[in-house]
């Protein structure tokens, strides 16, 4: 039973609302704390905070994903997960605050809470009845938290009569709706008007008496008074809090620690390779010209670019992953992991690139990869006449449709095992990904793969090109300049002018580099071992005072030269120029 006080409007004065909204977010930590330790038991993917955001990742809008790749780079899941924490946060504040002037409110932002997690959760790909659980886990936890109100107290405006068996006032119990004790004083005329006229009216339908959800609260029976709680009642409320807020956390690290047991990392350091059928050609003397600030040839693992859809990294157990092979073919192949490593293995350089990189961007890399031929395996299925795409998925359901004849014209499309001469990191595929060169990297280089069906283009449409991007992807012949950086201020005199260019599958011929639009000078370039990987350059220039415009052009082996059409990445990728502006001090 809850005591109440004279509340002379249908507002709960500030100090309450406070305390909802305090009591709000507090029992929506223990909430989520409560969600990521079921999904620890359960299935990590389920989590209802991830769950939401592969939701929001599927729906956003095309020119939404390009804006936060653009603004946020590889940091975009961050802060996608630290939005997504922000708005249930506000959320929890104002389920507390309207909990505080009626019950029912409460509780119906509390079902909505579910039902979106519920819907998000089994919208994944390969849900099943366990990813409802962290959900469910959250709602009951959020349930027995949600603060009730004093009967009478709101839906209608004048005073509560306190009636013969009126009980004395409680404090808070839990963390809800703090308020200071106060000893009861004579009765207001309001009160006395209303204890005149009998009994106070019951609840309204549908209410909740507060110690329903195992809380207690106090009001102020002062209405001029709007001063926080104080004394017990005030440390009742700090520790109830403290509680709550260790609660939380203990939820959440212990959910995040029993995910991470399920962590490959073990299995992944324990793998041995064996020696390819085809090695790698040695590097040439001069494939990499060591100029400062210049990209290396080979990209070193741990600053590869990453670009995908998953915000939590498929965990993927080479012991059970299998490959299925199957669709528009005369024969379905399933492969498992030690099967694909004792076929032939083939190791080349290959350089990736993303669709979504700008003219000049960060998005491109250089890694020697070993794996099995892809060709050989789609060969092996025996593909139907008519067939035109692989559409290939990954554990955590993204799809990518790659052209069938480009994986069989000749090239080393590979189903790669490892990278840089260790195994996949996780974050790059582990234990297998594709790689073929010449293709942007949303055809061509799915991550996790665990299932490839051929089909047609007009039968199947993979997850990007679903958003409007090109289902033919061939990378654009492009360059890059690393060195001097765009804003430097520089000396004057000899001044390396340095980068990369890329015509994966083509090859680069030549590089040019011009100042203020002026004529273009020829760079030399570095050697490279094949026509798949990217090649450095660089031009002496001979920097002058003031500010220059320096732009890039290359030419591929097939004669054709990067152009100066402007375009951004969508639908096929950019195109353009890359330049830097850099002043030149006077000498």
């Amino acid at each position: 039973m809850t005591s109440a006080s004279a509340l002379t409007d249908d507002q709960p004065r500030a100090p309450h609302a406070l305390a909802g909204a305090v009591a709000g977010v507090l029992a929506g930590a223990v909430a989520v704390g409560a969600a990521q330790l079921a999904a620890g038991l359960t299935v990590p993917q389920s989590s209802p905070v991830l769950a939401v955001g592969q939701a929001a990742i599927d729906l956003t809008p095309a020119p939404v994903k390009d804006f936060a790749i653009s603004s946020f780079g590889t940091a975009d899941k961050t802060v996608l997960l630290g939005g997504i924490l922000v708005v249930l946060a506000l959320y929890a504040a104002l389920i507390g605050i309207l909990a505080v002037r009626r019950l029912a409110f409460g509780m119906w932002g509390l079902a909505l809470f579910a039902f979106i997690g519920l819907v998000a959760a089994l919208s994944r790909p390969g849900s099943t009845a366990e990813y409802i659980v962290p959900t469910l886990a959250a709602a009951a936890r959020r349930l027995s938290a949600v603060p009730g109100r004093p009967r009478g107290s709101a839906g209608r405006s004048g005073s509560v009569a306190p009636g013969p068996a009126r009980p004395a006032p409680e404090t808070l119990a839990a963390p809800d709706l703090p308020a200071p004790p106060a000893a009861p004083g004579p009765p207001t005329a309001a009160e006395a008007r209303s204890e005149a006229a009998g009994p106070a009216e019951p609840n309204d339908p549908g209410e909740t008496p507060a110690a329903a959800t195992g809380y207690s609260f106090t009001f102020l029976p002062n209405p001029d008074d709007p001063g926080p709680p104080r004394g017990p009642a005030r440390r009742r409320f700090l520790v109830s809090s403290g509680i709550a807020a260790v609660a939380a956390v203990a939820g959440t690290v212990a959910g995040r620690e029993l995910a991470t047991r399920r962590d490959v990392s073990l299995a992944r350091a324990k793998l041995r390779f064996p020696r390819p059928a085809v090695a790698a050609p040695p590097l040439p003397a001069g494939s990499d010209l060591h100029i400062p600030g210049l990209s290396s040839f080979i990209t070193p693992n741990d600053s590869f670019y990453r670009v995908d859809t998953a915000l939590l990294l498929p965990q993927v157990d080479p012991a059970t992953w299998q490959l299925r092979i199957h669709g528009m073919v005369q024969r379905e192949v399933t492969i498992t992991f030690a099967e694909l490593l004792r076929r032939p293995l083939i190791e080349g350089y290959v350089t990736l690139t993303c669709v979504s990189n700008p003219v000049g961007g960060p998005y491109a890399g250089n890694a020697k990869w070993l794996g099995a031929s892809l060709a050989a395996l789609i060969t092996q299925a025996r593909p139907r006449a008519g067939a035109s795409q692989l559409l290939c998925t990954s554990a955590d359901g993204f799809t990518s449709g790659t052209p069938l004849q480009v994986v069989l014209d000749g090239r080393d499309a590979l189903l790669a095992v490892a990278m840089n001469g260790t195994a996949l990191p996780v974050e790059h595929g582990f234990p297998a990904r594709m790689v073929i060169p010449g293709l942007y990297g949303y055809v061509s280089a799915t991550k996790w793969v665990t299932d490839i069906e051929v089909t047609t283009f007009a039968a199947a449409s993979a997850y990007w090109a679903e958003r409007g991007w090109s289902q033919q992807a061939p990378i654009k012949t492009e360059s890059r300049i690393d060195v001097p950086a765009s804003g430097a201020t520089l000396r004057p005199g000899p001044t390396p002018v340095a980068g990369v260019a890329w015509a994966q599958h083509k090859g680069i011929a030549a590089v040019e580099v011009r100042v203020d639009r002026g004529p273009w000078h020829e760079a030399r370039l570095a050697a490279v071992p094949d026509i798949d990987t990217w090649r450095q350059w660089v031009w002496e220039w001979p920097a002058t005072p003031g500010s220059h415009l320096l732009e890039a052009r290359a030419t591929d082996k097939t004669g054709y030269t990067q152009t100066t059409v402007q375009a951004q990445p969508p639908p096929n990728g950019a195109s353009g120029y890359p330049s830097a502006t850099v002043t030149v001090q006077g000498s």
